[in-house]
């Protein structure tokens, strides 16, 4: 889009709130479900009521949240359809008729803002009633949705010469509706503006300054009276970041469930299986002919996992759609390495020879490679955005496709056993050390205390079976040539149960949101978080 609209430069619209102004009516989440026509449950501007410390330090605000419209948005680069996008004015938009409801960009938001509905229920429980109907958006159905700043609203307001954050007509509904003229909105380009104007006069912080976002809601923490305070870090901090009901620590994602986790479970299974069977290929140790069904079985395990994905998204007859982005989305890309793997396989089976038995493991291994990338870019989640995160996947996939290929009973000859025993050995232990890696880094990560007890709960089991029993298992079999077969596949098993222990706990049960992160507080409350006395403040007469 141009840089200029009729003569204009183009706007940067966004939303200064001052947190010593509001007062917590919530009558902007009342507004924005007026004006959007949200189903029961869904709010797209909502109020937390924070309450901290310990008497008598105490303190309450309430912290308005949303979607941040970032700068640099997670959520666009990782939509694999292009229904979530960033306008030259700096809207975070939605397409509805385009999203296939695959959550990618609700689990990469750092702000919790995105909501997906798959069965709309009215507010009176049985059939909707006349007003719901009348108002029913069916397009959202199954569909990502979330704040979008009133866009129709500033858009329609534009067209008859009105001023967003100025009249009331053409600014988001929130804004408009605030009783205590908290939320201001206009535009970051225009100096003169009254967001320009507010954070030229007063410092001003972002939530979740960390991730790297900008979020282009700013928050105001002080006034000429009273100074605000470095939030710093709280005696309590741990055992404040570990309570689910605390409103400032990130909820478990609900997004990504079991039928998620089997495709990373599944497709590290298959992709390292097709892997293992090339390198089988490649050092002597498989017979060709072979290759083909270890190549197909490889194939049908992979498509079992997508087949999950395929479940889990919310508008399954769009699901074409997600081949659109290859350019941005990792999630793009892996369709595309599927379809590149099922060709190879195919061609393996049809025409066997070098070329397809050198495709398919260079193919299963972009399929791979494209699932560790899926899962780390999911920027919401500090789990899974860990540095650590795509080599883990990629090294217990290699771990996992080795277990298979041994698992198969398929393996000829002493070499053979050599082989997979070796490296089953040694891939248990990398696949440990990484492991023990990412846990004892976690806390420096900005993983939180509630996944972090995940991790640790699932630590012991998965050293006991998916490492320590497969290397003990594989060397064994080195040493009782008569049950190598038995032995090889027994340590097999065990390294893809490992895997998917770890892998449905990582997705399912320690997927916790980022929360939200506030580098200053204001000043209020009683005890050392009291506001400071004015000056030449006033005395109670007799």
């Amino acid at each position: 889009m141009s840089e200029v609209t009729e003569g204009r430069a183009v706007p940067r619209w966004g939303m200064v709130i001052d947190l010593n102004r509001c007062v917590g009516c919530q009558t902007c989440t009342i507004a924005c479900k007026h004006a959007n026509d949200t189903t029961p449950g869904v709010q797209w501007r909502r109020v937390l009521d924070v309450e901290q410390g310990a008497f008598p330090d105490v303190q309450r605000l309430f912290l308005v949240v949303g979607c941040q419209h970032c700068a640099d948005p997670p959520c666009v680069p990782v939509c694999p359809t292009g229904a979530t996008r960033q306008r030259a004015d700096g809207l975070v938009t939605m397409n509805y008729d385009v999203c296939i409801g695959c959550a990618y960009c609700a689990v990469s938001c750092p702000y919790e803002a995105r909501t997906i509905v798959h069965d709309p229920k009215g507010y009176y429980g049985g059939a909707l009633t006349r007003q719901e109907q009348a108002t029913a958006h069916p397009e959202r159905r199954g569909v990502a949705q979330k704040c979008t700043f009133c866009q129709g609203r500033i858009e329609d307001g534009i067209a008859q010469g009105l001023t967003p954050g100025v009249h009331p007509e053409a600014t988001p509904a929130c804004s408009a509706a605030c009783i205590a003229q908290a939320i201001h909105f206009g535009d970051f380009n225009d100096a003169g503006s009254n967001v320009s104007r507010l954070l030229r006069e007063q410092p001003s912080l972002q939530l979740n300054a960390g991730v790297g976002t900008d979020p282009q809601i700013k928050y105001l923490y002080t006034t000429p009276a009273v100074p605000g305070r470095p939030a710093g870090v709280q005696a309590d901090e741990e055992e404040r970041l570990a309570d689910p009901f605390n409103p400032l620590v990130g909820s478990l994602q609900k997004f990504w469930d079991w039928r998620a986790a089997m495709n990373w479970i599944l497709g590290g299974i298959g992709s390292g299986l097709a892997i293992a069977t090339g390198l089988a290929l490649g050092s002597g140790a498989l017979d060709p002919r072979l290759a083909p069904v270890l190549f197909v079985a490889a194939a049908a395990i992979v498509s079992v996992g997508l087949f999950c994905v395929f479940l889990k998204i919310g508008r399954q007859a769009r699901f074409w759609r997600a081949a659109l982005r290859p350019h941005t989305s990792w999630m793009s890309r892996e369709l595309y390495a599927a379809i590149a793997f099922y060709a190879s396989v195919l061609a393996a089976l049809v025409a066997p020879g070098p070329g397809p038995f050198a495709l398919a493991p260079l193919s299963a291994a972009a399929f791979l490679l494209c699932q560790a990338k899926i899962l780390h870019l999911a920027r919401g989640i500090p789990a899974w955005r860990a540095p650590l995160v795509p080599w883990l996947l990629l090294a217990s996939g290699l771990l996992e496709g080795c277990g298979a290929l041994a698992a198969a009973p398929l393996l000829a000859g002493g070499a053979g056993v050599a082989w997979a025993g070796g490296a089953i050995i040694g891939l248990a232990v990398v696949n440990a050390l990484l492991w023990r890696a990412y846990v004892g880094t976690s806390r420096a990560r900005g993983i939180g205390p509630l996944a972090r007890r995940v991790l640790a709960r699932v630590t012991a089991p998965l050293h006991a079976i998916g490492h320590a029993l497969p290397a003990v298992l594989a060397a064994a079999a080195a040493f009782v040539p008569a049950a190598s077969g038995v032995l090889l596949a027994l340590a097999g098993l065990a390294a893809i149960a490992g895997g998917a222990l770890w892998k449905f706990a990582l997705v399912v049960r320690a997927g916790y949101t980022q929360g939200f992160e506030l580098s200053h507080l204001p000043q209020r409350g009683s005890g050392r978080r009291a506001a400071p006395p004015r000056l030449g403040g006033w005395t109670r007469s007799a």
